[in-house]
């Protein structure tokens, strides 16, 4: 199989022989990773359940960590999920590389949607798949949302969604998230929205396509997935706990294909993951600070803020030249929106990822600002 490489070892290539100004403390916007330490509580619940290293893990999950999840989907969307509509994950990055496969496994000549720009993930899951590829071109004319092709979608056996969404912040809300569902419904394609940023949002709680479902009718999610992760919510990538939940007709045929994909997550990781899950307070207090950076944003750079995520999608006039720039006179790092499109998409944009405290975030837009007042 031909992957493509990755996006920050592309960035790697194009800075390998460019020497940073020194003058300046080194900082990368580029992985989306918060930088702030994991809540105290989940690391103690890690540190407690520690002894369990000595028993394998179940490949569905144990109960406290369903549970856990459950207990999220109810408080965060008012969702009542039973145990058969969710399976826990080792993050969500397997899930979206395998579950294509998974899904697609017995189709002759499989046909996959996604953004473009996207999440790199969902390319190469294509391409181990075999999948033909049906881009959903994000751009500024259409406020980068997807635009919807019904001759093409009806082609399709699976479509991919990432709202919020990485990497142009950009989110759907509900109504056209129905619009997506009954899409799905009447051109039997499964879709699956990548939530991974739902959480992140600065004001008004986002809703998730599984709500999206149950209003229009379709209270037994057919044909509809998403997936979600604690990654950016708790700043526990460490842990990888996500979930994948919605059909349960799929989902149990899913869950027989990952027995032989041996990816559980150890048990002291499940515990920590459920007390995570379980609570929404500490990740108030991570939204306050992504709040904050985004008001610097805005004061600095004049953007105006995102409705969810801590990812800025800068125009600029040439984004491999800007980041050379950035890099070269203020030892910045970004990454050029050209990496993570595919046919020209993304060109004139870099992403910036707002995971810092303040202090290190309002340097960095600083340095930014430095860069966009002066010519390439």
């Amino acid at each position: 199989m031909n992957f493509e490489t990755y996006p920050f070892e592309k960035l790697n290539n194009l800075l390998e022989n460019i020497t940073p100004n020194m003058d300046y403390t080194e900082l990368s916007l580029t992985i989306g990773e918060p930088q702030f330490d994991t809540p105290k509580f989940i690391v103690d619940a890690l540190c407690h359940h520690a002894p369990l290293l000595n028993k394998y893990p179940k490949t569905s999950g144990e109960s406290v960590l369903v549970e856990g999840m459950l207990t999220y989907l109810k408080n965060r969307f008012n969702l009542k999920l039973n145990t058969e509509q969710i399976i826990p994950t080792f993050g969500t990055r397997e899930v979206l590389f395998n579950f294509p496969q998974f899904l697609l496994h017995d189709v002759p000549n499989p046909i996959m949607a996604y953004p473009n720009p996207f999440y790199q993930i969902y390319e190469g899951a294509a391409k181990a798949s075999r999948a033909e590829v049906i881009y959903l071109n994000l751009t500024a004319k259409n406020n980068f949302h997807p635009t919807i092709d019904e001759e093409a979608l009806s082609r399709c056996d699976l479509v991919i969604i990432n709202t919020p969404n990485n990497p142009t912040a950009s989110t759907m809300l509900i109504d056209e998230l129905k619009k997506w569902v009954n899409l799905a419904l009447k051109h039997n394609f499964i879709l699956l929205n990548d939530e991974c940023y739902i959480d992140l949002y600065l004001e008004e709680p986002l809703p998730s396509l599984l709500n999206a479902s149950i209003e229009v009718g379709n209270h037994e999610f057919k044909n509809i997935v998403v997936i979600n992760s604690i990654s950016k919510r708790s700043s526990a990538p460490g842990l990888r706990s996500g979930f994948i939940a919605g059909d349960a007709k799929i989902l149990k045929e899913y869950l027989t294909y990952r027995t032989y994909v041996g990816c559980a997550s150890p048990l002291p990781l499940q515990h920590a993951a459920a007390v995570a899950w379980s609570d929404q307070n500490h990740v108030d207090r991570f939204r306050t600070k992504y709040r904050r950076n985004f008001e610097l944003a805005k004061e600095i750079l004049g953007v105006e803020p995102p409705l969810s995520t801590f990812y800025i999608w800068l125009p600029v006039e040439d984004e491999i030249a800007f980041t050379i720039k950035l890099y070269q006179k203020y030892n910045l790092k970004v990454v050029p929106g050209s990496f993570l499109g595919r046919e020209g998409q993304g060109e004139g944009f870099v992403r910036l990822a707002l995971v810092y405290e303040e202090d290190k975030t309002k340097e960095a837009l600083e340095r930014i600002q430095k860069a966009l007042n002066q010519s390439i």
